[in-house]
């Protein structure tokens, strides 16, 4: 089995390019399911949530495999409702539980709002403790970006944020570039937006690599040091969102990708409303 590319982030680890994404994957097997799959076919990068509700069956997947722990990559990330620096703690160790590890790759504040630096001074302690390896962010717009980040000790190793070819995040992506954060793309593929998927520049491309759509968008992706997890529940994409690394898009190519940029995405963290809208959503109803 090939070994796939990692990128180096700033903090010296090694994430592997691309993962496989569980959102919207329920836990009723499916994930385990998913997660299995992906691992048999290569993936070494698995990216959960405590809001996705699924981690416990990623860790059982993981444990099942036989893999060894340290050959395979996991993020999770911390729900609104747990910031601050007390229950920030303690989500870290819930995590851990549910997923039955000992350390986690990398943890994310997911949504940026609220006591953001105080969750972020108990990401930095569990990693000072070796219970996270890499630290970083999601849907961090350069307005909150620039609203939060100053007050960190550790600058974050990553921004997890909506990005493909309709929505490329120029502005965050400078203003990260200047610390070597990393992006990680969520939505890769626009999260089935039609027109996207059906883009007949992208379309003619794929034809001439006789690739997928889909694989040219992630590889696209991938030449531009993003790091991409695209999520699916069907074997033969599983398998096939894998398979870009063996052709590359030329410098031409990649300018009429980057020529499709809309600057606009579905999701606007700096809208009104979001943080109420988010707020109602309980990650611990379970627990």
């Amino acid at each position: 089995m090939k070994m796939t590319p990692t990128i180096k982030l700033n903090d010296g680890n090694n994430i592997p390019a691309i993962g496989f994404g569980t959102f919207q994957i329920p836990s009723d097997g499916s994930t385990y399911k998913a997660v299995a799959e992906a691992l048999k076919v290569g993936y070494r990068h698995i990216d959960t949530a405590v809001a996705y509700f699924n981690e416990a069956e990623v860790g059982r997947a993981i444990k099942d495999s036989g893999i060894p722990r340290d050959q395979i990559w996991v993020t999770s990330k911390l729900w609104l409702q747990d910031f601050g620096y007390e229950p920030a703690k303690k989500a870290i160790d819930l995590s851990l539980k549910k997923t039955g590890l000992d350390y986690l790759d990398l943890y994310l504040i997911h949504q940026p709002y609220g006591d953001v630096p105080g969750a972020w001074r108990a990401m930095e302690e569990a990693q000072q403790a070796g219970k996270l390896k890499s630290i970083g962010v999601s849907n961090m717009t350069p307005k909150i970006w620039r609203s939060f980040v100053p007050q960190f000790n550790v600058m974050p190793a990553v921004n997890q944020v909506e990005f493909n070819p309709y929505f490329q995040q120029k502005e965050i992506r400078k203003i990260m570039a200047a610390d070597d954060v990393k992006l990680e793309a969520w939505a890769p593929l626009g999260q089935g937006n039609q027109a996207l998927i059906t883009d007949p520049v992208i379309v003619k491309m794929a034809a001439a690599h006789n690739k997928n759509v889909g694989q040219i968008i992630l590889r696209f992706e991938n030449q531009l040091g993003v790091i991409v997890f695209p999520k699916s529940v069907h074997a033969d994409r599983i398998k096939s969102n894998l398979d870009i690394f063996d052709f590359t898009l030329s410098d031409d190519e990649m300018a009429q990708l980057e020529a499709l940029d809309k600057g606009k995405g579905q999701h606007d963290p700096d809208a009104p409303g979001v943080l109420e809208m988010l707020s109602a959503y309980d990650v611990h109803a379970d627990d």
